[in-house]
């Protein structure tokens, strides 16, 4: 695997994460944004363990259990968010405004 590319698509991939972060209102395409930023992670880790070992490997074990935790937790609240408010428009979720 070509570390160039690699790191490229990865950089891609991390900002196209963040943009959609920074623009999109709906809670589901913001959950699988913050998953494209993660996976763009990953790839990196992969390709960088090609120059310093297996570290970046088994870091990537870590990240994808965060992420597993982090897709259960955050589809619970966004299930529990659309079942109160019957949207996911973030604009509309003022559940902790006192």
């Amino acid at each position: 695997m070509l570390l160039g590319p690699s790191l490229a698509l990865s950089a891609v991939l991390f900002v196209l994460g963040v943009a959609g972060v920074l623009i999109r209102r709906n809670a589901i395409v913001v959950f699988m944004c913050v998953e494209l930023m993660l996976n763009a992670v990953n790839l990196s880790f992969v390709a960088l363990a090609q120059l310093h070992g297996v570290g970046g490997q088994i870091m990537v074990f870590f990240v994808m259990t965060v992420a597993a935790a982090e897709a259960a937790v955050g589809l619970a609240i966004i299930l529990a968010i659309f079942r109160h408010t019957q949207s996911v428009d973030l604009a509309h979720i003022n559940l902790l405004k006192g």
